[in-house]
């Protein structure tokens, strides 16, 4: 039993953060599945604009939701910088996204709306694993990381003490 208590005490914190996290971008997957279908079918627009548009229309209020609220504990690097890196991240998530859409309509030839929400969400899900590990990495630091430096947006490198 102590082992059981002493576990939820080490990993109380990460699971709340995975569970903010997952309320953020369920909101969020909702905000985008919804865009791109509404683009894509009832607008007529083509695969990857609908998905490209929607995911934006998603990632800006993500970014809101997870910087007021799932990492609002973590250092506060400059909102400019953040933001910077977070659409650039989601970028990355997005080209994963992509790649499934891509394939899927365009390699298979799949052109119905079940294959294509189908591509969509592998290919979010996928992005969604590389965007929690970059944002906790890059973006929303953890307050004993290094300070950023300004010039580059990338931690200042830490001196070891000389010998």
């Amino acid at each position: 039993m102590e082992f059981l208590k002493g576990a939820y005490h080490r990993f109380v914190h990460l699971i709340r953060e995975l569970a903010k996290f997952g309320t953020i971008g369920g909101i969020a997957f909702f905000i985008d599945m919804g865009a791109t279908n509404l683009f894509r079918f009832g607008f007529g627009w083509g695969a990857m604009i609908s998905a490209v548009l929607a995911t934006c229309v998603a990632a800006t209020f993500a970014y809101v939701g997870n910087r007021f609220w799932t990492f609002r504990h973590r250092e506060q690097s400059g909102l400019a910088r953040e933001y910077a890196l977070f659409f650039l991240l989601n970028g990355i998530g997005l080209l994963i996204s992509l790649i499934f859409i891509g394939l899927t309509t365009y390699t298979l030839g799949l052109q119905d709306p079940l294959s294509y929400n189908i591509a969509k969400i592998i290919g979010v899900g996928f992005g969604t694993l590389f965007r929690y590990w970059s944002y906790k990495r890059w973006v929303f630091l953890a307050p004993e990381d290094p300070p950023v430096e300004p010039a580059t947006g990338l931690p200042e490198a830490v001196s070891s003490p000389r010998r």
